[in-house]
């Protein structure tokens, strides 16, 4: 007997279809139920392949970079060979044609270039009319009008900008 206050049902006696002569109608959620309709879009001589193993990213990524190492191996080879064929057979090390941070070419950035805060880092929204100097935000502006004109100009110089100041 289930606790005192359970919301469980007793089960219905509803009469039981399986042995009777009449068909059992569906009823309309059964219907409109996608899960019975056609999928033409499925192969229905598709059969999953038992004896295919599955590989963990960790297996992918290291077969990937031992295929790019025999490609650049082959063709380090041919370069080779292409050049003790020309009869130039000399001792220069030929560089990988993997790239770097310094070999890989990059068009200028469309976005607007950063401005940070002279003082703080801190990404600055606002400049200083007067000193030119960057600013964050309303303390460090206080700080600002407070510097003399050769700590304004010592912050403008470390910022590579010439400085100007009125």
């Amino acid at each position: 007997m289930p606790p005192k206050g359970s919301t469980r049902k007793k089960p219905s006696a509803a009469p039981s279809t399986e042995g009777s002569a009449t068909p059992q109608i569906p009823t309309l959620a059964e219907q409109l139920s996608i899960l019975s309709a056609p999928r033409p879009f499925k192969n229905s001589n598709y059969t999953k392949n038992s004896s295919r193993r599955t590989k963990n990213l960790k297996a992918v990524l290291g077969q990937e970079r031992e295929r790019e190492r025999v490609e650049r191996e082959k063709r380090r080879t041919e370069r080779e060979e292409a050049m003790e064929i020309d009869g130039a057979a000399t001792s220069v090390m030929i560089e990988d044609d993997m790239p770097t941070y310094l070999s890989i070419e990059a068009p200028p950035s469309v976005l607007p270039q950063r401005r940070y805060c002279d003082i703080t880092g801190l990404e600055s929204p606002y400049t200083d009319p007067i000193s030119g100097l960057r600013f964050h935000d309303k303390s460090i502006y206080e700080l600002i009008k407070s510097l003399s004109a050769s700590a304004a100009k010592e912050y403008l110089a470390a910022r590579g900008v010439n400085p100007i100041v009125k």
